[in-house]
């Protein structure tokens, strides 16, 4: 056991294994996370004692411990799969990683509008969620899922390109299919393929 009497301890749970219990300054309450990289942290409010945490870490064994089995399997399969897009738990990681993706996307999205002669005058929203890369609404909205940023630029540009397609044509129909195909070169089945290949997680 390995202890910072000012904001952490380091303890060895049964089943579980290392859990870091974090005092955190404005923590309200108690919560658990758990998550592939930073494994199992309890955040705690700063004047609890740790006592508390760790009982209140025992009572929710089994959870963590099914958690844990869970993303071990999901780490499995994307090993196998070997493409998968994964946003992080940790809200401040998925706060620096919305920022990037924001700063990385936005003008690369501006700049293909004005090469290609699509008058974007809509907002561009940076989203986190697990059903589609990207979306364009019928103002003239686009919404870019934030783990683009985890794919090779060439899907980035693929994503980016049809949203603004759908500017001028709000279906998946043949003029949109063509006009897509056109300004990819001739690769729109082909990068669409590539696409298919990563898992958004």
């Amino acid at each position: 056991m390995m202890a910072d009497a000012a904001r952490k301890k380091i303890i060895q749970v049964p089943e579980i294994g290392e859990v870091l219990l974090v005092k955190r300054p404005g923590t309200a309450r108690l919560r658990i996370s758990v998550s592939p990289r930073r494994g199992v942290v309890v955040s705690m409010p700063w004047m609890l004692p740790y006592a508390i945490a760790e009982k209140f870490l025992l009572s929710k064994r089994q959870w963590v411990a099914d958690a844990l089995e869970r993303q071990a399997g999901q780490m499995h399969r994307a090993a196998e799969s070997g493409r998968t897009a994964t946003a992080p738990d940790d809200p401040a990681e998925l706060e620096r990683m919305r920022e990037a993706a924001r700063a990385a996307l936005v003008p690369k999205l501006l700049s293909a509008a004005a090469r290609y002669g699509f008058p974007f005058k809509g907002r561009v929203a940076i989203k986190n969620n697990v059903s589609n890369w990207g979306s364009c609404s019928s103002k003239g909205n686009i919404n870019l899922n934030m783990r683009l940023i985890l794919l090779p630029e060439h899907l980035q540009d693929y994503v980016i390109l049809h949203e603004l397609c759908h500017l001028r044509h709000q279906n998946h129909g043949p003029a949109f299919h063509a006009l897509l195909d056109s300004l990819l070169g001739g690769k729109e089945k082909e990068l669409q393929r590539e696409l298919h290949e990563w898992k958004i997680r």
